[in-house]
């Protein structure tokens, strides 16, 4: 089975792209960097060494701390796929990632998109 091309993509070429999408909505860098901190245990100065190492997404995923055991919780659609029916780990916490920043997006508070 062909690796998706996602997962040998750097983590870093598409968080400026989670920054942007945030940002454009009047959200900050910092609200992105605390949810990407709060799924994957990550503290500022780890996140941002897997950042300036330019770490591929399955070495980011391998290498979180702690997954937070509530993003369970993280429902609905992205791009046409129900994240709780994805049945590939790796695509999954992308993809929880990606719902995250889509609710941050839209405005969403910050204590609903955190499951607190």
């Amino acid at each position: 089975m062909a690796t998706h091309r996602i997962y040998t993509t750097s983590f870093a070429s598409v968080y400026p792209h989670y920054v942007a999408k945030a940002e454009r909505k009047g959200r900050t860098q910092a609200e992105v960097d605390r949810i990407i901190r709060w799924l994957t245990g990550y503290t500022r100065g780890e996140l941002e060494a897997q950042l300036e190492h330019e770490t591929d997404f399955e070495t980011f995923f391998a290498e979180a701390p702690e997954l937070n055991p509530s993003r369970k919780l993280i429902t609905g659609v992205v791009c046409g796929i129900r994240v709780e029916d994805i049945e590939e780990p790796l695509m999954q916490e992308i993809r929880y990632l990606d719902k995250l920043v889509d609710e941050l997006a839209r405005g969403k508070p910050m204590d609903k998109i955190l499951r607190s």
